[in-house]
């Protein structure tokens, strides 16, 4: 594994970390990734460590905290050994948000607790409005206090939009902003904001590398999902356009690695500089392993990310109705 530096903050992440909504098991209404096992989740947790994963992202509204309580049950022995991420601002999703100094210090107390530890080392606003974003005068005391007294060791913002994201870097003081970023989704580039992120030297968390599952090559067009999957809420169309998606990337390059499709649209992340860590979903031993194995396969050529440029330029991957919605996060 590789690992990376987070912003300024002193942190070093592996390269590829584990996204951890899924694991959280099954929330009410089209808000989780379904049913889980917890046993297996462990495992799963377990091996991202032996694979060389440092780095857990996790928030209070996924499996509406249980996410947090099994990276506690199953790492807690190995705090020393881990950057855990966490939110605040959105405890449940099936509730309303709440950004206020008195909530985010409930939320980051709950979610010590859960996690067993007495420190967060990247504390998160989940998904802020942007009234939140440029009114922070009180928000941004609250985490000068938590930094000064080692409840959270840095801070960002996982923002619903990258324009939310230049946003985030004009208001605050971030060490990174996480953003969705991915082969089919590349409007973190179009608007500029990893180039503004590395000036203010930002580190950017690519969330849904792998587009929902979409980009792993293990979805087919005829996918259905189930009622509890958020996934069930986008159209057939878009389900269609996304699942053909990895195939129009593999066969228009010509890629001299040995690359699965989830290590192709990995690579592809990791290859910008700004990008400090990738953060996929992983439900089971075999997913980490394939994707822990993307780091040690090298760079793509210069020539093949100018290909994968070309073709997101020449296609277009969101069906207009359903854009909005691949910003949960």
């Amino acid at each position: 594994m590789n690992y990376r530096r987070l912003g300024q903050s002193g942190l070093s992440v592996s390269e590829i970390g584990f996204g951890a909504w899924g694991i959280g098991g099954l929330t009410p209404g089209a808000t989780s990734y379904g049913q889980t096992d917890d046993d297996e989740s462990r495992r799963t947790l377990l091996m991202a460590m032996d694979e060389g994963i440092n780095f857990f992202d996790t928030s209070p509204a996924y499996g509406a905290g249980h996410s947090e309580t099994l990276i506690g049950q199953t790492l807690a022995s190995r705090r020393e050994k881990i950057v855990v991420a966490t939110k605040g601002g959105c405890e449940n999703f099936s509730q309303g948000i709440d950004f206020s100094s008195a909530a985010l210090k409930r939320s980051l107390e709950r979610s010590l607790w859960r996690l067993r530890t007495d420190y967060v080392d990247l504390f998160q606003l989940h998904s802020p409005p942007v009234q939140v974003i440029r009114e922070s005068d009180e928000l941004k005391r609250l985490v000068e206090d938590w930094l000064s007294e080692g409840q959270i060791r840095a801070f960002g913002v996982s923002v619903e939009s990258p324009e939310d994201g230049l946003l985030a870097l004009q208001h605050l003081s971030v060490d990174a902003l996480q953003v969705n970023f991915n082969l089919v989704d590349q409007r973190a580039l179009e608007c500029g904001l990893f180039e503004a992120a590395a000036e203010k030297g930002v580190s950017i968390i690519a969330r849904t590398p792998l587009c929902f599952g979409f980009l792993s090559g293990n979805i087919g067009e005829d996918q259905k999902f189930d009622h509890s999957d958020q996934r069930s809420r986008w159209s057939r169309e878009q389900v269609t356009v996304w699942a053909r998606a990895i195939e129009t990337f593999s066969t228009g390059t010509d890629d001299q690695e040995a690359r699965s499709s989830a290590q192709l649209a990995l690579a592809f992340c990791l290859a910008f500089d700004q990008v400090a860590t990738v953060i996929p979903g992983m439900m089971n031993e075999t997913e980490v392993c394939e994707n822990a194995a993307a780091a040690r396969l090298g760079k793509l050529s210069a020539h093949h990310m100018t290909e994968l440029r070309r073709i997101y330029t020449k296609n277009e991957f969101f069906v207009a109705s359903d854009k909005p919605k691949a910003e949960m996060q």
